[in-house]
């Protein structure tokens, strides 16, 4: 068995997404929320993965959804920007625990910021610090390394950077020791699951490392499994042609069962997507629910 163990099963909830499902009374925001539901032998955990940006629409989805926010047990973070973390602190107000691990990069509080069309903070914002996290009942578990939150669930750590059209797809700065530099994004970070007779599913936030990155990381620390889906954001709104198509077959050539891809994806990237996987690609929306 692989050092990682298994889940026995899987649903992802979309609770938080750019568009909702047709005909249904979901809010739609600028960002993403990932609600897992995870079964190993008789356990069950609930995590959340990111928080979008408005705490409010993700509180209401939740209640239309059914979705108890006391029976998150763990947030994991996929990188710093506000459309995936504000409102941390009210979200941990309304889950109401304590101690509840809250999975970042140790990076995440870094200023992160963008000087076109002007200058802007685009990071985590003051409502959301250390400190206030801390005190809403939130736990920080700061990792550069892949860490597990149960046998067949673990974050993936930094991603390496292998493929030669992959890019940040956004100009984006922080400052070091009083100098501007370019920042590489080194906290963006994706979820892998390994479920029984399954594969892996892999969920992503933006896919600042590129989402290729991402499968083939994902595939090698599990010993090659197959990926039965990728499910996120792939940030390939403002990319070019060539890099779309480049994306799209290098996924292909993946052999991906099902990709579910939204948010900063980009309409472009979604149509290519289908014209590489066909009916196996779904465009991501608020309210859907895959179960594996």
């Amino acid at each position: 068995m692989n050092k990682h163990g298994e889940l026995d099963g899987l649903n992802v909830t979309v609770v938080a997404e750019d568009s909702v499902l047709y005909e249904s009374p979901f809010l739609g925001q600028h960002g993403i929320s990932l609600f897992l539901e995870t079964l190993s032998g008789s356990n069950t955990r609930n995590i959340l993965v990111d928080v979008a940006q408005n705490p409010e629409a993700l509180l209401q989805n939740m209640k239309l959804l059914g979705i108890h926010p006391q029976s998150i047990d763990t947030i994991v973070i996929t990188h710093c920007h506000y459309d995936h973390t504000q409102g941390l602190v009210k979200i941990l107000d309304g889950i109401g625990k304590n101690d509840v691990p809250v999975v970042v990069h140790p990076d995440l509080f870094r200023l992160n910021f963008v000087d076109d069309p002007y200058l802007r903070h685009v990071g985590v914002m003051a409502g959301d610090t250390r400190d206030k996290i801390s005190a809403a009942g939130g736990r920080l578990f700061e990792s550069r390394q892949s860490l597990q939150l149960l046998p067949g669930l673990f974050t993936s750590g930094e991603i390496e950077r292998n493929t030669d059209f992959e890019e940040i797809g956004i100009a984006l700065k922080t400052i070091v020791g009083g100098n501007i530099v370019e920042d590489t994004m080194p906290d963006d970070l994706a979820l892998i699951a390994r479920v029984r007779d399954k594969g892996i599913v892999i969920l992503t936030g933006c896919s600042h490392s590129g989402v290729v990155n991402i499968c083939r990381q994902s595939q090698k620390m599990t010993d090659q499994q197959p990926i039965k889906a990728v499910i996120g954001g792939f940030h390939l709104v403002e990319a070019s042609p060539e890099r779309i198509s480049k994306t799209a077959k290098a996924l292909g050539k993946l052999e991906i069962d099902s990709v579910a891809a939204g948010h900063c994806t980009g309409f472009r990237a979604q149509a290519e997507l289908y014209k590489v996987f066909g009916e196996r690609f779904t465009p991501l929306r608020t309210g859907m629910r895959i179960e594996f």
